[in-house]
């Protein structure tokens, strides 16, 4: 079978299934499992679907609103987000933004640790409320009901107030070469805001936004100093990002 036969076969049950399995794949199409993911990341890198853990899913699929998102790939959210706990350290200024896997990395912290959290994202306050030594700072602006976030001028004003020891970035998409690049240019300009007045910035992708592009940039990539993924660090989907600066977790 003709790899452009086998793209269209998986195409196909996407349109039928909204979401595929790599081992239904290869049983469907008689080849190993490795060439169906081979051939899900060309199909992946062209915007034809979304890749997912064990599969695929529809591009239109994947979720933009806060509240569609949080029951989506949940898995990978807690990965990356117990991955993020050492950088976390007591006394720290941090900046957050919004995302449904920032929320993850705030449900991970352990309840006795101190730090002065700085954010626009509001569905961080009732995760909160069990920590007794957080010094939380809500940031003025615009409310956005699909990000779940401020955005605009006050948003960006008050942020760079502040100097952060660090800052935690929810992504929508990261690549090697074009860098952080988001949907909403509002939601954007927050991001750009808080990473200018931080001394170190963690990116969190799972590898549903990996070498993938949207419409307004952010930073190049070596603005960022750590992404934090929810594959191993050895993933060859990671290759791209070895030669950049950036460490990889």
């Amino acid at each position: 079978m003709l790899k452009e036969e086998r793209f269209e076969i998986i195409l196909s049950q996407l349109k039928e299934k909204n979401k595929v399995k790599f081992e239904d794949l290869a049983s469907l199409l008689h080849v190993s499992e490795d060439t169906v993911r081979r051939d899900i990341d060309i199909l992946h890198r062209n915007g034809l679907l979304s890749k997912a853990r064990g599969g695929a899913i529809l591009r239109e699929k994947d979720p933009l609103s806060f509240h569609d998102r949080q029951s989506f790939l949940t898995k990978e959210k807690d990965i990356i987000a117990l991955k993020a706990q050492p950088f976390l350290k007591n006394g720290m200024t941090v900046f957050m933004d919004g995302g449904t896997t920032v929320c993850a990395v705030v449900s991970y912290m352990p309840l006795d640790i101190q730090l002065r959290i700085i954010t626009n994202n509001y569905s961080l306050p009732p995760i909160l409320s069990k920590f007794n030594n957080i010094e939380l700072v809500m940031l003025g602006g615009i409310y956005d009901h699909e990000l779940a976030v401020t955005t605009g001028a006050v948003t960006c004003n008050e942020a760079a107030q502040y100097i952060a020891d660090l800052f935690i970035m929810g992504t929508c998409a990261v690549d090697a070469h074009f860098g952080i690049s988001a949907t909403s240019i509002p939601d954007g300009e927050s991001k750009k805001a808080m990473a200018g007045s931080s001394k170190k910035v963690i990116a969190l992708a799972n590898q549903n936004k990996l070498r993938r592009t949207e419409v307004f940039k952010i930073s190049a990539i070596d603005a960022v100093d750590i992404l934090i993924t929810d594959l191993d660090s050895a993933d060859a989907e990671l290759e791209p990002f070895r030669n950049t600066n950036i460490q990889i977790i």
